[in-house]
């Protein structure tokens, strides 16, 4: 089976079994999924959640996160890890977009990146989910089972983006990685995957090395 028949045959059977395909950050604008995004690096989106709600309150919009004390900031973005980091990003790129982009999230791939704190994956999410164009959100999850079914090789984000890019229908490039997030959660687990509970088993070669078969009991 080629690559791009397994990829096809792979974004159908997900989209059965999740036919929603949504981001699990909360947000209501499109900068709020940004500052969401940047905060869930190296922490669980479950949390990210509880730490918007508030944080979003307290600051309303672009020019109040712009105009933050670093210090109560920090302090707001804390529980997330990384929180001086994050903290100064997130200030920082909310002064770029009301200076450059004249309050408005970028809408292409080169001046996302040109943002403080945002790299290729921040930049698909947002252009897949905000503005629907063509993307590949290569997260842990994606990255692993992509590898598992053997639509690449490669463990690297962007080379890993790439492949993909050759093989998914641009339509459902940013549904499928949400999808991908959905199924590494429930089936395909990094430790121990459910190899006997998977709609994808007979299209991927992965069970073979999962002698147990992941099956419950």
């Amino acid at each position: 089976m080629k690559a791009k028949e397994k990829a096809e045959i792979i974004c159908r059977r997900l989209s059965e079994k999740y036919p929603e395909a949504l981001c699990s950050l909360e947000y209501d604008k499109p900068y709020e999924l940004l500052i969401a995004t940047r905060l869930s690096a190296q922490c669980t989106d479950a949390r990210v959640n509880i730490v918007t709600r508030e944080l979003f309150g307290k600051y309303p919009d672009l020019q109040s996160f712009a105009d933050a004390d670093i210090t109560e900031l920090e302090n707001a973005v804390k529980p997330c890890g990384f929180y001086k980091l994050k903290a100064k990003s997130i200030k920082e790129m909310s002064a770029l977009i009301l200076s450059e982009f004249n309050g408005e999230v970028p809408d292409n791939m080169e001046d996302l990146l040109s943002l403080p704190g945002v790299g290729r994956k921040t930049a698909n999410l947002i252009l897949g989910d905000i503005y629907g164009k063509p993307a590949v959100v290569t997260d842990t999850h994606c990255i692993r089972i992509t590898g598992r079914l053997g639509l690449t090789k490669n463990t690297e984000p962007y080379k890993v983006e790439k492949d993909l890019r050759k093989i998914v229908p641009d339509e459902e490039g940013s549904d499928l990685c949400h999808r991908l997030v959905l199924f590494g959660r429930e089936i395909c687990k990094a430790r121990k995957p459910l190899c006997g509970e998977c709609s994808l088993s007979d299209i991927c070669p992965y069970p073979e090395k999962n002698k147990s078969g992941g099956k419950t009991k």
